[in-house]
């Protein structure tokens, strides 16, 4: 499968994703690391402390990045209690889940709450495993996005895998109406070598024109804020059927392979929405 590559430098430098497609929220911090490897928990502590000072775990402790310690009460809840968040170092994906918390503090937040607030409802309960809630917002937390559209038909079409309408036959609307912002650090790490089927978990916001007027930082922050609010307010229960898959090669720009309407035909990737 073939990628853009927009910037002259080897893979192994976060800075040559900055303005890869997909990685937009956490462009401007990927940017600033030019040098090969990944960044040390004690670098990513410091632009936490810069872009997003007032990050909390969601039992109000400070967001810090320390490798792993042994932890024994579990990953979740180590952070909720302590704030820190094992961030193993040289390793990728521990990297963008930093970014993550960087891009969307209150949302990350709200999951920690989240994951906690289950975990004590099944002990109450005497119930077994970690549940379909927690099964969930683990994988939102991985391969989530938020699809943002001030287009309403855009997120219908999508949602009832009509990928080739809404990705070719719609795709200059789309352009100007539809912005594809990940919140999942797993993702992130799979976008460095996209493969055939790669997918994400979708929710869909919807918006006015004039939002996509703001500046990037301003319409991240927005929807961040949309996005906490989202996951904990009736009618919308998590459960894996929340989300909706996406697959990420359909996205115009993310790979060259999707310039005709014949690749929306690939079954392998786009499958048709399962009738029950």
């Amino acid at each position: 499968m073939r990628t853009i590559a927009p910037m002259n430098l080897p893979d192994d430098v976060p800075a040559s994703l900055s303005a890869r497609p997909l990685f937009e929220p956490i462009a401007p911090w990927l940017a600033r690391f030019a040098t090969p490897g990944v960044p040390s928990p004690s670098e990513l502590g410091a632009l936490l402390a810069d872009v997003a000072p007032d990050t909390r775990s969601g039992g109000g402790a400070p967001i810090r990045f320390a490798p792993p310690s042994g932890e024994t009460d579990g990953y979740e809840a180590h952070i909720f209690a302590t704030g820190e968040v094992p961030t193993r170092p040289g390793d990728w994906h521990d990297f963008f889940n930093a970014l993550a918390w960087c891009a969307w503090p209150r949302s990350k937040a709200r999951c920690n709450r989240l994951h906690l607030a289950e975990i004590e409802t099944r002990l109450e309960a005497s119930l077994p495993g970690r549940g379909p809630v927690r099964d969930a917002l683990t994988q939102f937390d991985e391969c989530g996005i938020v699809v943002v559209s001030s287009d309403p038909k855009i997120p219908a079409l999508l949602a009832a895998h009509e990928w080739e309408e809404a990705f070719w036959r719609r795709r200059q609307t789309l352009s100007g109406s539809t912005r594809f912002l990940v919140f999942g650090h797993g993702t992130w790490d799979q976008l460095r070598a996209p493969f055939l089927g790669l997918c994400a978990k979708a929710l869909y916001r919807a918006v006015a024109p004039d939002w996509h007027n703001l500046d990037a930082a301003t319409r991240l922050a927005d929807t961040d804020a949309w996005l906490e609010r989202h996951l904990t307010e009736p009618p919308h229960r998590i459960s894996p059927r929340a989300f909706s898959p996406l697959p990420l090669l359909g996205i115009p720009g993310v790979t060259p392979d999707s310039e005709s309407p014949g690749y929306y035909r690939d079954t392998r990737q786009f499958r048709p929405l399962r009738r029950s």
